[in-house]
């Protein structure tokens, strides 16, 4: 039985030398497709802090739902925010709200990386901004859960000039120098368009003192040494690596915490396999892709992905424990990552995640 001790705890004396192998040690969460409210976001960041993880990377806007208020456009939250995968309320963060998260991660060393998701994934702005439309005709919110059907029109310079808004008040809020512009599953986009696209916005990012991260297929196009590219399933990555780029890591068949832990399980997708904990602990990111060494890496990062997912217990059961298996991969040397250790001493960090109140994934793989 295990009861929460008061403190202070004296330990004898000594010195401690530990070092992360990784300087990015990532959790995204999408806010999109489900919404979730500043206290869930918040007990999200303390979880974050107990496992050393120390980039909290915000998916703020998809086809269903837009977040995060812009002061300029505020039509995105006010219609773009009213609803979300299977027809819920949705709802947004107020910059008030955005600016607390930010602030709240910030004391427990923990960065927030916003996502707006761009130029696919993009109905909830075409929906509230009927400008943003080639035709001008804004269609019908979106509750469902296909991709790759949405797209702003990238050869429009209004387009260009919406985006120095939302950029531009985005970059203001987020005191960090990253802005993830998403960039993925833009079968709607035409391949000229997006490579003149991603250009485009890179100097737009660039513009407001920040540098772009994009998920893989932005390496497509012309990319600036200081743009980070984020795999997560092609090897779209290693030509990025070639112009000069570093990679952050989230290969789906080993970091997507949205996917079923087995075909059992009651949440979760499984168009990447089914991921238990051995699966998310038991790879080296350094040689996990060719052509991708070490130095290239900048870290890795565990997205989670929210269309089957309502409630902090969802997120919670889905995320651990193998977030525990992802943040020891990302700060511990490979040396020293034995699937049979690490199962032993997952076994006895179960007790203190039920001691905090939990809702963790009891997987067979460990002896709790």
């Amino acid at each position: 039985m295990v009861t929460v001790q008061p403190g202070p705890w004296l330990l004898p004396c000594g010195s401690v030398r530990d070092l992360p192998r990784f300087a990015w040690r990532g959790f995204m969460l999408d806010v999109a497709r489900h919404f979730f409210d500043v206290p869930t976001i918040k007990r999200i960041i303390d979880l974050l802090a107990l496992h050393k993880l120390n980039r909290l990377h915000l998916h703020l806007t998809d086809d269903q739902g837009w977040r995060l208020h812009i002061a300029r456009w505020p039509a995105l939250t006010a219609i773009g925010g009213a609803t979300a995968v299977g027809g819920g309320p949705g709802g947004y963060y107020t910059q008030a709200d955005y600016a607390d998260i930010v602030a709240y991660a910030q004391r427990q060393g923990i960065m927030v990386i916003p996502e707006i998701d761009m130029p696919g994934h993009t109905n909830a702005a075409l929906a509230a901004v009927a400008a943003l439309n080639a035709d001008g005709a804004a269609p019908p919110l979106y509750t469902g859960t296909d991709v790759g059907f949405s797209s702003l029109n990238c050869d429009d310079e209004w387009t260009y000039r919406w985006l120095a808004d939302v950029i531009g008040e985005v970059a203001s809020l987020t005191p960090g120098p990253y802005i993830h512009i998403g960039g993925d599953e833009t079968a709607a986009t035409p391949p000229a368009a997006y490579r003149r696209f991603i250009e485009r916005v890179q100097t737009l990012v660039q513009a407001c003192g920040k540098q772009m991260i994009g998920w893989e297929e932005i390496a497509h196009a012309r990319l600036l040494p200081s743009t980070v590219v984020q795999h997560w399933h092609s090897d779209d990555a290693r030509a990025a690596v070639q112009q000069g780029s570093q990679v952050i890591l989230s290969p789906a068949s080993r970091t997507y915490l949205d996917m079923q832990y087995t075909p059992a399980a009651p949440l979760g997708l499984h168009w990447a396999g089914y991921v238990e904990i051995k699966d998310t602990y038991e790879w080296d990111p350094a040689t996990y892709l060719a052509g991708v060494a070490e130095d290239d890496i900048l870290g890795i990062e565990a997205p989670l992905w929210s269309e089957t997912l309502t409630t902090l217990a969802d997120i919670e059961w889905m995320a651990f424990p193998r977030l525990a298996a992802l943040a020891e991969i990302a700060w511990s040397p490979a040396n020293r990552c034995r699937w049979d250790d690490f199962r032993i001493r997952l076994a006895a960090h179960g007790a203190r995640l039920q001691a905090l109140g939990v809702n963790f994934y009891r997987s067979p793989q460990v002896p709790w």
